[in-house]
């Protein structure tokens, strides 16, 4: 293999649980080459490696005769431990069970055993009813017709053929539907991320050009719980990236009613459940609705049973992000501050744990979410450890609304530090970066002067004027559908205004 293919095999390895590791060596004791396994001594010395380095292996194996094609016994080892993985996985899933039964039916079929293979596939046919597999029961019909056709047909009449035909085409408009509910909503959700929520009349037109993709279904009949699922996940996005939390809520509680209800069809992807419960606390949050919240963070906390057969490393890392991001959120929405700090050494385990997993928007949300915690606590040095990291170590794209608000957060850290010789290099910093982002709102643009006018503060402006001119300027924005956004990052109101307060105090 490559070193590319050198490098995925070591991060084959170090995925596996300690049961598949275990699984392997049985599977792999099936393929003995001489007086030693080969593959387990080699899955062995690249396991022990937390680093992959294949000069070390060399080394170790020089005096092995597999050395000598090396690429050759690292591809086969490869490829052996998926078919392991595929064999100790292969009832783990609905979607698993279903393919291995086809198959079954495929190799009777083969065999002339069509009996067996048509009473296979009917069994098949159920599960997959049962549980809205629309392209199995595509692959099934396939195998149905073959069946039929072995025999010219026999027995089977026009009525017959029509009921076929009625029932694929009713599978595929349900493909349809679901293909262009998917790509509507992969396309705002690329939207959202690279934007942020909209800020402006042509970010809104933007969005509203995608969500008029939406072609309906006519009927029920054509909905699946998953296209219905992705409806109301379209819309909940929708008016969350707009910033109508009102009538954004609906639709996440129709989707947890919806899994709640069939939540055998969602059980192989609990993941989909925990997300729809997140974005729920958070926009029950916003709407002030207390009761909601808590009741939310319940769910979140202790998701329904079935769910927990399909606990994976990656489920793992998904409730890690989204109960301890939730969390911060709220406690720093609620004012409860001291609760929040304690959350950080946890937060920092995972971001250790789950580095190379973790999305750059993820760690940088942690980073802003900490930094904003910390300053309300008015621990300002540690504040600005954050932000710094943010903007020096994470890698987002720097046209997010999320680097602005660390661009902005930044330069009120540095005026809690009185850092007068850090200040004026940071203004221009955050000055150039916005231009070159090309898109400098309302908020951005007060709140610059603003640092302007403090920098350069005449000797009759008091700051208390200064202060109050901005919470006066901010609070004129506050109801504006595109500017009020960038209030939700960080209580820019409340820091003006008792900044003000403090002033006059010490007057």
């Amino acid at each position: 293999m490559s070193n590319k293919a050198s490098d995925s095999l070591h991060k084959l390895i170090k995925s596996m649980t300690k049961p598949e590791k275990r699984y392997f060596k049985v599977f792999s004791s099936r393929h003995v080459i001489g007086d030693q396994n080969n593959y387990q001594i080699l899955f062995d010395a690249i396991d022990k490696l937390d680093n992959y380095d294949e000069s070390k292996l060399l080394k170790k194996f020089s005096g092995e005769a597999f050395v000598n094609r090396f690429s050759i016994a690292k591809s086969r080892l490869y490829n052996s431990i998926l078919k392991s993985l595929n064999s100790f996985h292969s009832n783990s899933s609905v979607d698993a069970q279903l393919k291995r039964n086809i198959h079954c039916a495929e190799i009777l079929y083969n065999k002339s055993l069509y009996d067996q293979s048509s009473k296979l596939l009917n069994s098949a046919k159920k599960t997959a009813i049962k549980h809205e597999k629309i392209t199995t029961l595509i692959e099934i019909s396939k195998w149905e017709k073959r069946i039929i056709e072995k025999d010219q047909y026999e027995g089977i009449g026009a009525s017959d053929v029509d009921a076929i035909l009625k029932a694929d085409s009713a599978l595929t408009q349900k493909i349809a539907i679901h293909n262009n509910l998917w790509n509507v909503k992969s396309q705002i959700f690329q939207n959202l991320y690279a934007r942020g929520k909209v800020r402006s009349e042509a970010d809104l037109a933007d969005l509203k050009r995608i969500i008029d993709q939406v072609v309906p279904a006519n009927t029920e009949s054509k909905m699946t719980a998953e296209n219905g699922y992705l409806l109301n996940h379209i819309y909940s996005a929708y008016y969350y990236g707009t910033g109508n939390f009102e009538a954004c809520y609906p639709y996440l509680e129709n989707n947890i009613k919806l899994i709640e209800a069939k939540p055998h069809l969602f059980a192989d992807e609990p993941n989909v459940y925990l997300s729809v419960i997140t974005n729920a606390i958070y926009v029950a949050s916003r709407l002030q609705k207390e009761s909601d919240a808590l009741k939310l963070i319940k769910k979140l906390e202790k998701p329904p049973k079935i769910f927990e057969a399909h606990l994976t490393e990656d489920l793992e890392l998904r409730q890690f992000a989204i109960s301890m991001s939730t969390q911060l959120t709220l406690h720093i929405q609620s004012g409860k501050y001291e609760a929040g700090v304690l959350l950080i050494p946890q937060i920092e385990e995972g971001l250790v744990k789950y580095e190379d997993k973790l999305t750059s928007i993820r760690k940088a949300s942690f980073y802003f979410n900490i930094a904003v915690l910390l300053f309300n606590l008015k621990r300002y040095n540690e504040s600005l450890k954050w932000t710094n990291q943010l903007l020096n170590y994470i890698d987002i794209d720097t046209t997010t609304d999320l680097h602005c608000m660390t661009q902005i957060l930044n330069l009120i850290v540095h005026l809690e530090l009185d850092n007068k010789s850090l200040l004026p290099y940071t203004l221009r910093s955050t000055q150039r970066y916005l231009q070159t982002r090309n898109k400098v709102y309302q908020f951005e643009s007060i709140f610059l002067s603003f640092v302007n006018e403090i920098l350069k503060k005449r000797q009759n402006t008091s700051a208390n004027d200064l202060y109050t001119s901005l919470a006066i300027d901010l609070e004129a924005i506050q109801d504006d559908m595109y500017e009020r956004h960038a209030l939700e990052y960080f209580d820019f109101i409340g820091w003006a205004r008792s900044k003000a307060e403090a002033v006059i105090a010490q007057d």
